[in-house]
């Protein structure tokens, strides 16, 4: 538990800043809007601007730079080779060739837009909603009507996801008590087959477990919401300069268009 409750406040904001202050709502409300608008956005110069402004929230979140940063780089591990590719299999003029391979300028054109709106979505993703505890993020989700059996999955995730890894570190350092060293053989595979079933085995009891001694308190398929979430003037005034902002980049985006 404790591991991984030191991993989540290793990317929490050092201090709060002016985001935390906004309703979890609008922020969920924000973050959706500005990935679709940064998704139709095509000019790459207009590109620019989504990620200045995802730059710009992640400083009024106050994240930590190195851990934000580190799951960005995650995020392009995934794509790095779709935007690699993209140059060499798309048709157009071609602006340089590799091993006799060309590359066009239109594939080039179209993955520089694709890692822009990426990164953008991604970096506005981890701001505003990244920087909320779990707990919270479901009770907004809730609360914006979401269907309630993917609120509570993501509730039961986030309380039993920890348990689950303490489990697996024990039944690990068990493995190690008697004397067990990995290595590139079959026992070595058919012994992390064996822990791979025993965790989802211990999993399956646990879960039955959980869910009789909520019966027992009398759970109905419902979780009462205890928050008190409320909108404020200033949750008007972010939605206010949230819709300005998007509606100058589509602006943008569109006289662009018609100047080239």
């Amino acid at each position: 538990m404790s591991h991984a409750l030191g991993h989540a406040q290793s990317v929490a904001p050092t201090t709060p800043g002016p985001i935390q202050a906004v309703d979890p709502r609008a922020r969920i409300l924000a973050a959706v809007a500005f990935a679709l608008v940064t998704v139709s956005l095509k000019s790459l110069l207009v590109l620019l601007a989504p990620l200045a402004l995802a730059g710009a929230a992640l400083l009024a979140a106050r994240l930590p730079p190195g851990p934000t940063l580190k799951r960005m780089a995650l995020m392009d591990g995934f794509i790095v080779f779709i935007l690699v590719l993209l140059p060499f299999t798309m048709p157009g003029d071609p602006a340089f060739t590799l091993f006799g391979w060309p590359a066009s300028w239109a594939g080039l054109e179209r993955a520089a837009g694709i890692a822009l709106k990426a990164n953008a979505i991604v970096l506005m993703l981890l701001s505003l909603v990244g920087s909320m505890e779990p707990t919270t993020l479901g009770h907004a989700l809730a609360r914006l009507r979401l269907p309630e059996s993917l609120v509570h999955l993501l509730l039961f995730t986030v309380r039993y996801i920890a348990v689950m890894d303490d489990e697996y570190r024990r039944l690990r350092r068990a493995m190690k008590a008697r004397g067990f060293r990995p290595r590139t053989n079959g026992h070595t595979f058919r012994t992390f087959g064996y822990l791979i079933g025993m965790l989802l085995v211990r999993a399956l009891e646990r879960s039955e477990r959980i869910l009789q001694a909520m019966k027992c308190r009398g759970f109905t398929g419902r979780l009462p919401l205890l928050d008190d979430l409320r909108y404020a003037r200033r949750d008007a005034l972010f939605g206010v300069g949230t819709a300005t902002a998007l509606t100058l980049l589509l602006i943008l985006d569109v006289w662009h268009a018609g100047f080239v």
